[in-house]
């Protein structure tokens, strides 16, 4: 059933990686795949529904009949070639897909009794252990229990972790660079500044600006602080900055909101800018993001009219037990899920004082705040509309880039989230789809991103957020 070989690695699958990774199928390489029967078995009683979850199971079905169609018996016993997916990187693949065609549930030890799914993948295991003892067979999985089962009755075992887009979070592109003091110095010969509409822009030139990327925010702590922005990386050895404008006095506050530290600035530049077209914004409870969001977004909706309006949507993972179906239309069964937009809300309209502020927040709800589910955001196309995807550290990338594509001329969209606290089954903090889009939009000149660092919200907030 499967032949020897000293060089390729034979991986056995669990369903959730299929689930979680459709194109799974195509990320081993030169390596051999074995599929237990009660993975397709788990595949068929998941492919029912809306969800991500059974999406990807009818695309992984899909590419299993792909792989299988007009396939003989004798051929599905010696394996199935798995044929090129996407990248040049899998053009020399020469791997193969194997099917169980006999029962393997004898193997299991005594200390693992009992028919369940998990103890059958294991039982496939262990019995190709035996088969081609040759063979480096590992089980891949993203259950960390069966990942602990495996181990107890010696079968090697990883997480699937090829969506993986760091090794480590702490990697993740920040948004901004700390300048050396002596920067001035050493780039004063290769430098020219001037003036237009406003605004300060300076010519650099020199190693250091290799490693910058566009609307990279750069700063300079010291007697004389100093923050810019990267505008355009023109060479190698060359790029065009701008002095960051200055939104911590109150003069400057934007819809009565000003920055309350270095990060926050930064920020509100970006979400300001027109040319800025997608922003991340990263940052633990308390740090601003919503706020920062929603009052660049008023500023530009109702004060410079640059958008329509604003659409707001989020993942509804419950934080508790789950409160059941709730009523109404779309708008009203997100309501509950909003309670940051309504807090967010609150705050900016109290600032214009009195029945003016709450009278202003029932219409600003009516006429320019549209809240939206992720359900039904498939298929659309966004025009000149402000989005704010809130909570995006729960998205997978596939999901990112679904939400993404909806966006049309003259759309802006704001990605918030943390990526410390996911709840999202099998994401982490280098799988979220929140960390995908910082690593690969750090690049697009239409972009941007920051990491908010430190809380605003109150000192107890503060406190409980360093010591709990």
């Amino acid at each position: 059933m499967v032949e020897s070989s000293e060089q390729k690695r034979l991986f056995v699958l669990d369903t959730n990686v299929l689930m979680h990774d459709p194109t799974a199928l195509f990320r081993f390489k030169e390596h051999d795949i074995f599929l237990p029967m009660v993975v397709l078995e788990e595949l068929d009683r998941g492919k029912k529904g809306m969800s991500e979850v059974a999406r990807n199971v009818r695309q992984a079905s899909r590419f299993l009949d792909d792989i299988v169609a007009h396939s003989s018996k004798s051929e599905i016993d010696h394996g199935l070639p798995i044929p090129n997916f996407g990248s040049n990187e899998q053009q020399n693949q020469s791997g193969r897909l194997f099917f169980q065609t006999r029962s393997m549930i004898n193997h299991l030890p005594d200390s693992l009794p009992g028919n369940t799914p998990d103890n059958s993948i294991l039982a496939a295991a262990l019995a190709l252990q035996e088969k081609v003892p040759d063979r480096h067979v590992m089980l891949i999985s993203k259950d960390i229990n069966l990942r602990i089962k495996a181990a107890i009755v010696g079968v090697p075992t990883e997480d699937y972790s090829n969506d993986q887009v760091l090794d480590d979070v702490s990697l993740l592109y920040s948004g901004t660079r700390e300048l050396p003091e002596d920067f001035w110095n050493r780039h004063s010969k290769d430098m020219e500044s001037w003036q237009e509409s406003g605004h300060t822009f300076y010519r650099i030139s020199g190693p250091e600006t290799r490693e910058w990327y566009p609307n990279q925010c750069l700063y300079m702590e010291g007697d004389q602080p100093f923050t810019a922005i990267v505008r355009e990386k023109e060479d190698d050895d060359a790029a065009l900055i701008e002095l960051a404008e200055d939104f911590t006095a109150p003069k400057h506050s934007v819809w009565g909101i000003q920055a309350r530290n270095r990060e926050q600035n930064f920020a509100l530049n970006m979400l300001l800018d027109p040319n800025i077209d997608f922003v991340t914004l990263l940052g633990s409870t308390g740090t601003g993001k919503t706020l920062l969001t929603l009052a660049a977004g008023l500023a530009q909706v109702l004060d410079k009219n640059l958008y329509k309006e604003i659409i707001m949507t989020r993942v509804t993972v419950p934080v508790g037990e789950d409160i059941g179906f709730l009523p109404g239309t779309e708008e009203e069964k997100m309501t509950p899920w909003m309670g940051a937009l309504m807090d967010n809300l609150e705050v900016l309209t109290q600032t214009g004082g009195g029945d003016w502020g709450r009278a202003a927040a029932d219409d600003l709800l009516r006429s320019r705040i549209r809240i939206h589910s992720l359900n039904f955001m498939r298929g659309r196309t966004f025009l000149n509309k402000y989005i704010i995807l809130d909570e995006a550290q729960n998205l997978t990338a596939k999901q990112m880039k679904t939400l993404i594509t909806r966006a049309g001329p003259g759309t802006k969209v704001v990605c918030l989230g943390n990526v410390g606290q996911i709840d999202t089954p099998y994401l982490t903090e280098t799988t979220s789809g929140l960390t995908y889009v910082v690593d690969r939009f750090k690049q697009w000149p239409h972009s941007g991103h920051i990491t908010l660092l430190r809380g605003e919200r109150s000192r107890l907030a503060d406190f409980a957020s360093d010591i709990l």
